[in-house]
């Protein structure tokens, strides 16, 4: 099993689903599970030469493809239900402020992936695709299943997107999803000082504009959500879009953004290495030099700002790799990042049961 999840190739389900698509789809999201279990044997000590080691990895893979939930709550916070029947849930229940219609693509929603008797720790992640799409599965789903491996529970953000919508209505939807899931942190056996938020391309310039744009929540909202804060305890940057002005930027996801002439105040607001403060939660980076899509310029200038600002971070330019790799299943170098963020999120306690 620790060889299958080591090679990512040739993983084998039952014929549960009708179409290659989804076929291939779950293929994925095992793969995921395996690798991520095999980084946690790593983690927490070598190779598998135990019973006991083979028997607690069988259990994480299994929990992280089922995701078999049976948890009870009298809370409004939604239930989880089985993996294949995961339902994303709306952000607003009576609609989200300044939607231009009822369509899919006009309702931000959150889709829970709980990790069956793991950490109090949660990690929203927002997926990439140049504020025009959104890469689901393999910077959503797969990426989930991995943190339920690892003993994090996990929700999929699918925020409203460009050109259709602009600033600040993607900030709203990220802000919003913090403040969800830490007004409900009790009913998901979630600590609320243990929110996190992870994002890819632009979703890692989502992730680090909510981060650098928060506030404490307002105290007098007749929302109760409304009332707690949206600042996240911690944040990853995958191959992040930061800057909106250095030559480094990228410049599809500023279109996408803030539209074809956005004012130049607006660009430098949303340079996000400019609004680091003191107050900018730890925050982990990872890019590639290779990347060309989306320099390293920006992980690079990101984490600067924080090292200036005092906040913990950590961050890692690997040499090899393309943009958009994901988890980075099958390659043995860049494939080590899910890794040293287990070990980063380790050291600040955030795996602790």
């Amino acid at each position: 099993l620790y060889s299958l999840g080591k090679e990512q190739k040739n993983v084998r389900l039952p014929p549960t689903s009708s179409t290659y698509e989804e076929r291939e789809s779950l293929r994925l999201d095992a793969s995921g599970a395996l690798h991520a279990a095999c980084q946690v044997d790593k983690v927490y000590g070598g190779f598998m030469k135990s019973f006991i080691r083979i028997f607690l990895l069988l259990s994480l893979v299994s929990s992280a493809i089922s995701l078999a939930y049976s948890q009870q709550s009298n809370s409004g916070a939604p239930k989880p239900v089985a993996s294949k029947d995961l339902q994303p849930f709306p952000l607003w229940q009576n609609g989200a402020p300044g939607a231009l219609g009822h369509d899919d693509s006009d309702i931000p929603t959150l889709t829970y992936y709980p990790a069956a008797h793991g950490a109090p720790t949660a990690v929203i992640i927002a997926p990439g695709g140049g504020y025009r799409g959104l890469e689901m599965n393999y910077e959503g789903r797969q990426v989930a299943n991995w943190f339920n491996a690892a003993g994090i529970s996990a929700f999929i953000l699918k925020y409203r997107l460009g050109p259709r919508y602009h600033h600040p209505i993607e900030l709203g939807d990220a802000q919003r999803a913090i403040r969800f899931v830490r007004a409900h942190a009790a009913d998901y056996g979630l600590k609320p000082d243990r929110i996190g938020m992870l994002g890819f391309s632009a979703g890692g310039h989502l992730t680090s504009t909510a981060e650098t744009h928060f506030d404490n929540g307002n105290p007098n909202a007749a929302d109760p959500i409304d009332r707690v804060s949206a600042r996240p305890d911690f944040a990853v940057l995958c191959y992040a879009a930061v800057s909106m002005t250095a030559p480094y930027s990228h410049r599809g996801s500023a279109q996408a953004l803030l539209g074809d002439s956005p004012d130049p105040k607006l660009l430098e607001d949303l340079s996000n290495e400019s609004r680091v403060t003191p107050q900018t939660p730890p925050t982990f980076i990872f890019s590639t030099s290779e990347d060309t899509t989306v320099p390293s310029e920006n992980s690079v200038a990101f984490y600067l700002a924080l090292h200036k600002a005092n906040v913990p971070a950590e961050l890692h330019i690997f040499q090899k790799g393309r943009h958009g790799v994901g988890l980075a299943l099958g390659d043995p170098a860049l494939g080590e990042w899910p890794t040293l963020l287990l070990h980063w999120l380790r050291g600040l306690g955030l795996l602790e049961k």
